[in-house]
């Protein structure tokens, strides 16, 4: 429970000014950045939209939904229900005005929520877990639920345990909340017994985007 207060903490600084996460400098460092950094959260929000189909009356829990990008864009597309949780009360602030400007704030329902604690009397056709996995402690209890919950697809993200951007993110969260990074064959040994489920395990780049579906 600690660490996710330090997690929601870290987050709600964030929130004022969500655009910071990606930054806006042309130095060196920062195309470099720019290139791997949104080019994995781009192709993991385009695998998301895409995966979720069909998705006309279908229903939708975005766990860690930070400003509710994926559940805005989604919401335009006519689902019955999409459902948005966050640690942080900033970010939970941000969604609700972006569903309200989309005009989809009748479809769209957000709060402040820890997964963990969720009830469990609701099931959910597609359930999506980006840049949540990062920040947990015990990932095959949330593996575990998220299963539970799910009828179709569950879509998670894993950060990366290699390369530049794995170590810059060690350095940079030593102090302000706990990490995990992943291998490939930690992944694979995570999703190895989860029938009657199957997975799908791909690299792309700084994250690995792990989609279950049966």
């Amino acid at each position: 429970m600690q660490n996710n207060k330090k997690t929601a903490s870290f987050f709600d600084g964030y929130s004022g000014d969500f655009n910071a996460i990606y930054g806006t400098g042309t130095g060196a460092f920062q195309r470099l950045i720019n290139k791997w950094f949104r080019q994995t959260m781009l192709i993991r929000f385009q695998k998301t939209i895409d995966g979720c189909k069909p998705l006309e009356g279908k229903t939708i829990l975005d766990i860690g939904c930070g400003p509710g990008i994926y559940d805005v864009t989604l919401a335009k597309n006519s689902p019955a229900y999409v459902y948005g949780i966050d640690f942080a009360p900033g970010m939970i602030e941000l969604a609700k005005n972006e569903a309200k400007k989309a005009g989809v704030d009748k479809i769209c329902e957000f709060e402040i929520a820890d997964f963990n604690t969720l009830p469990e009397d609701r099931k959910y056709n597609y359930i999506i877990l980006m840049g949540f996995m990062d920040y947990m402690e015990n990932p095959k209890q949330v593996i575990e639920k998220a299963m539970r919950l799910a009828t179709d697809k569950v879509f998670f993200s894993f950060p990366s345990n290699k390369g530049f951007l794995a170590w810059q993110r060690q350095i940079r969260y030593k102090f302000k909340c706990p990490l995990y990074l992943y291998s490939e064959k930690q992944l694979q040994e995570l999703f190895s017994n989860i029938a009657p489920w199957k997975s799908r395990i791909e690299n792309i780049g700084r994250d690995f985007f792990v989609t279950l579906y049966k």
